[in-house]
């Protein structure tokens, strides 16, 4: 009479196709977990970079003082809140980021936001031009993770 039990090949197979199946779960969790968080920060940086547009997006292009004689902060203008027209931005990065009102955000403390504030030719937005020499302003943010720019973008400003 034969014995109705599992072989001991057949036992090892299955845990053989068991742990197999255990191992892709993993995998596929652990690359779920990466992509995640990769969004994450990807999200984040959009949320810093409409930070800075938004904070741009009050200030005049031209300074309202000493209009187009100077490129960067004028006298006093020691932060971000204090700046008054868009060439103070020129250069600048902010670790820890900051927000539209040019407060820092020490929760964001791994990225930096680096301000560029270039005029641009009429002809072709492409081209830079020298300081104040056409009405038209180019701003770039980069965002960086760890050193790593992660996102960048560019937007169109001009003299009113």
């Amino acid at each position: 009479m034969r014995n109705k039990g599992f072989t001991f090949i057949e036992v090892m197979i299955a845990v053989f196709i068991l742990g197999l199946a255990v191992i892709a779960l993993v995998g596929a969790n652990t690359a779920f977990t990466q992509v995640n968080g990769a969004g994450v920060d990807l999200a984040t940086a959009e949320f810093l970079m409409l930070q800075i547009k938004e904070m741009t997006a009050l200030v005049s292009v031209v300074d309202p003082q000493s209009g187009t004689t100077f490129w960067g902060p004028e006298t006093g203008e020691t932060s971000a809140a204090l700046y008054d027209d868009l060439d103070d931005f020129d250069g600048r990065s902010f670790s820890p980021p900051i927000n539209s009102q040019g407060i820092a955000m020490s929760e964001y403390g791994n990225f930096i936001q680096q301000v560029t504030v270039e005029n641009v030719r009429t002809d072709n937005f492409s081209l830079t031009a020298s300081h104040h020499s056409t009405p038209f302003v180019r701003v770039t943010v980069d965002i960086l993770l760890n050193g790593e720019t992660i996102n960048s973008a560019s937007w169109l400003r001009t003299r009113q």
